[in-house]
């Protein structure tokens, strides 16, 4: 099964100097993901994190940022092997060791803070019910797994057909998960892998962070689904088979069955 390609760090460093004239020091792995990121050094001492990333996050992250918001501000950016490799600003705090309910209830407070910030600022969001993603929500995955995962692409494709545009003015993370946040002494102090960001309906955040919670933490759920429940129908059916599709794709293809099955009964839940 193929795995996602993880960060070269020492070639990443090495074409930084190359294009930027830099020479960061590698200071350690930081915890988590998928494809790993490290932290580095600036020459004069200032700590960073060197990460893959897109850089097209970068306006989105700005006007965050000028709103006050708890996002990383994006310096040095190369292209290494497979990756595009961004040095962005280290944040206070780490990840959660476990979600607990002042977590869950910082997140949707920061998340409030989303609301019409993009107005006017690129493209919505696409859910890609009726297509393939770049890379994530892959159709052909589902098509060719199971019966099981070929009915879920059916109904995926059937809301596609209505709704497959997460319209707004929000910002969108469309990331927004526990491992994505940093805290520090019961503070929000930071919200990271801003890769997907852009313009929409905020609340594909809180079905992001629904899925989420789903497996980390059930009992912790309630909020999020009061939230959602003020969502229109259809785009919260949208956002769930959004996440159901990119879930049950992402296990296939570099998990393992009971990931597969705990994400399709997630899934259908919701259908």
């Amino acid at each position: 099964m193929q795995r996602v390609p993880r960060l070269d760090v020492p070639a990443a460093l090495d074409r930084i100097e190359q294009v930027h004239g830099v020479r960061l020091t590698f200071e350690g792995p930081c915890p988590g993901g998928e494809v790993g990121a490290a932290y580095v050094r600036h020459p004069d001492g200032t700590r960073a994190v060197l990460s893959s990333g897109n850089p097209r996050s970068a306006p989105f992250l700005a006007i965050a940022k000028a709103a006050g918001l708890p996002v990383p501000a994006y310096g040095l950016i190369v292209d290494s092997g497979p990756h595009t490799v961004i040095v962005q600003e280290l944040l206070p705090g780490r990840p959660p060791e476990h979600p607990d309910a002042g977590l869950v209830a910082r997140m949707l407070a920061v998340h409030e803070g989303f609301a019409g910030l993009m107005a006017g600022t690129g493209e919505p969001v696409t859910l890609y019910l009726r297509t393939s993603g770049p890379g994530f929500c892959l159709h052909e995955t589902l098509a060719g797994h199971s019966p099981r995962t070929r009915r879920l692409l059916d109904r995926v494709r059937e809301v596609g057909e209505v709704y497959d545009t997460a319209y707004g003015d929000d910002l969108v993370h469309l990331d927004f998960h526990c491992g994505n946040v940093l805290t520090e002494d019961g503070r929000l102090t930071g919200i990271v892998d801003w890769d997907g960001a852009g313009r929409g309906d905020r609340a594909i955040d809180l079905m992001t962070l629904r899925y989420d919670l789903a497996l980390k933490a059930p009992h912790l759920t309630g909020p999020v689904d009061e939230r959602l429940a003020a969502v229109g129908d259809l785009p919260r059916l949208a956002y769930a088979m959004h996440m159901g599709l990119r879930l049950v794709d992402w296990s296939i293809r570099h998990h393992g069955p009971a990931d597969v099955d705990f994400w399709l009964d997630e899934a259908e839940r919701w259908t």
